[in-house]
């Protein structure tokens, strides 16, 4: 055989190489029809897919129906299986972890309503914004509230720390350092200091969710966001809203 011979021959693909190559064409169709599937399906709750104001007036309403005492009966049962394969909340709630303030019975809310994270005093740690980042980026939440709740043990904790200069045992000392920029704004103002401190506690965390970078900056300058708190009253369950 003449050497361009062998040259053509060599640069014709073999059977063998066409079949995995068709293989591989296919496998790759078909992962690209399942993501455009999976992108496409329907949310699980159609009626969560709200702007920012609309989801603060849906949450204003269901506390209005809470502190009532008419809240909805929930269908628990057909919420499991519509949210077995994915979930849509319409809110993230940032919420202290006292255990008289449950944020999903607060607002009359069924289950996949509220992206909850809770801890006590109600701060953004790296974890709780890095959790709420994923709410928006992945879940397009269009609404957080920080809530915060009078008589608050963290923070009054933390003003009895700061008052005594004393040392909590364990790992409290982390609170304090995450609630004490809200003590000390509200010392010397008129009024009680343990509110004012849960009240600057609320906005100071307001205001660093506004501002955390990249992706929840970018949701609340482009309108996809918006980012309120709450003070829940423990006598009667009513929110007051800061905005």
């Amino acid at each position: 055989m003449c050497q361009l011979c062998d040259v053509t021959a060599s640069a014709q693909p073999s059977r063998r190489h066409l079949m995995i190559g068709a293989i591989g064409l296919a496998a790759s169709v078909a992962l690209g029809s399942h993501a455009v599937a999976k992108e496409t399906k329907p949310p699980p709750k159609p009626q969560n897919v709200l702007p920012p104001d609309a989801a603060l007036d849906r949450l204003v309403k269901g506390n209005a129906r809470y502190v009532e005492g008419v809240s909805r009966r929930h269908d628990f049962r057909h919420e499991r299986e519509a949210l077995a394969g994915g979930q849509n909340p319409f809110a993230g709630i940032l919420s202290c972890a006292d255990s008289r303030i449950a944020p999903e019975y607060a607002f009359d809310s069924g289950r996949g309503d509220l992206f909850v994270c809770r801890v006590a005093g109600n701060f953004a740690s790296d974890e709780v914004v890095a959790s709420l980042e994923y709410s928006v980026s992945v879940l397009n939440v269009p609404l957080f509230m920080v809530l915060g709740h009078d008589s608050c043990g963290a923070v009054d904790a933390t003003i009895k720390s700061l008052k005594d200069n004393t040392t909590l045992p364990g790992h409290l000392p982390s609170l304090v350092q995450a609630i004490a920029p809200a003590v000390k704004a509200s010392q010397g103002k008129p009024g009680d200091l343990l509110a004012n401190a849960t009240r600057q506690n609320v906005i100071d965390n307001i205001n660093k969710l506004k501002l955390a970078t990249p992706i929840l900056s970018a949701a609340v300058d482009q309108g996809k966001l918006k980012v309120v708190g709450g003070i829940y009253r423990l006598g009667d369950g009513k929110v007051e809203l800061l905005v």
